[in-house]
């Protein structure tokens, strides 16, 4: 039983991935209307609206400090997250803040290790973590060997490694309080817009929503924040809830890979041998940080 749970859990966190995977491709038809924050706001609100019709029933806290968690957790894993991460891409390639952001998962498990009970760190996490960050590179170069750093920008992806993570490790928390995953989601959703709300004073930003009579535009934008924001925050929590903080995280590596062959099938996007080989390094990096193989057998052996 705890096995197929287990199995639940990876399955979510997979189907989350592949949604965030492939979210570039709508924000890329958006950012001809409008701007990055402009996104990231209209996006989270139709989420919390969608959660909210979903599960309107309030979510009641017993202690002030489970308010905090959910502060701290739309501060970090909506607010902070998304606005260090779209800066960035402003100052620095696109490869370099791919490759950074990915690295949240050595953080999550470092803070996981000092702040959570039972997430372990085992040598097969820093060896997977190796092979996909190698992979993840090879992925962003792709045919390219000039490699160009700037501070501020690959600053900025790197802090918003660290953010996902502490994001991460308060959500972990947060799930073991008894609440439903839906109204956590939510409840996290409305502390990520309130901190928004400074941002937009100090970034390009027209509230109206004429741009939406075009159906490109609403139709991404529905995807963005019913698919990618809503659905998939709720199942990532969900499978934190199921594998822990860890475990949960290093399925991010695999952005990457969904990115890419979503890039190829969609764009026509010119493949090298190089992200090939990023590819087969990043999921070798994911198998070995999880541990895959051996769940599925023993998954396997319990449903036969």
């Amino acid at each position: 039983m705890i096995e197929r749970k287990n199995l639940a859990g990876h399955l979510a966190a997979l189907f989350t991935i592949l949604i965030w995977g492939t979210t570039f491709i709508s924000t890329k038809v958006l950012l001809r209307s409008f701007q990055p924050i402009e996104i990231l706001f209209f996006r989270f609100a139709l989420g919390y609206l969608a959660l909210l019709l979903a599960k309107p029933r309030p979510l009641r806290c017993a202690q002030p400090r489970q308010e905090l968690y959910f502060m701290g957790t739309g501060l970090c894993g909506v607010t902070l997250y998304f606005l260090c991460e779209n800066i960035a891409l402003t100052y620095t390639l696109a490869s370099n803040v791919g490759v950074l952001v990915s690295i949240s998962p050595f953080f999550t498990a470092i803070l996981a290790h000092r702040f959570l009970d039972g997430e372990r760190l085992h040598p097969r996490f820093f060896l997977g973590f190796a092979a996909a960050i190698a992979g993840i590179a090879l992925i962003g170069l792709n045919g390219s060997f000039v490699l160009k750093l700037n501070p501020m920008g690959d600053l900025l992806a790197a802090l918003a490694a660290v953010v996902w993570a502490v994001y991460s490790v308060l959500m972990r928390k947060i799930s073991g309080l008894g609440h439903g995953t839906v109204q956590c989601t939510r409840r996290v959703f409305f502390y990520g817009l309130l901190f928004m709300v400074p941002a937009l004073f100090f970034f390009p930003f027209e509230p109206g929503l004429e741009r939406l009579a075009q159906p490109v535009n609403l139709l991404n934008l529905l995807f963005l924040g019913l698919g990618a924001s809503a659905a998939c925050f709720a199942t990532w929590n969900w499978a934190v809830k199921i594998l822990g903080a860890v475990k949960t995280s290093v399925y991010i590596y695999a952005v990457p890979v969904v990115t890419i062959l979503f890039s190829a099938l969609i764009l026509h996007e010119h493949i090298t041998w190089m992200a090939l080989a990023g590819t087969a390094l990043t999921l070798l990096g994911l198998l070995l940080s999880e541990n895959l193989l051996a769940h599925l057998r023993r998954a396997r052996t319990h449903g036969s």
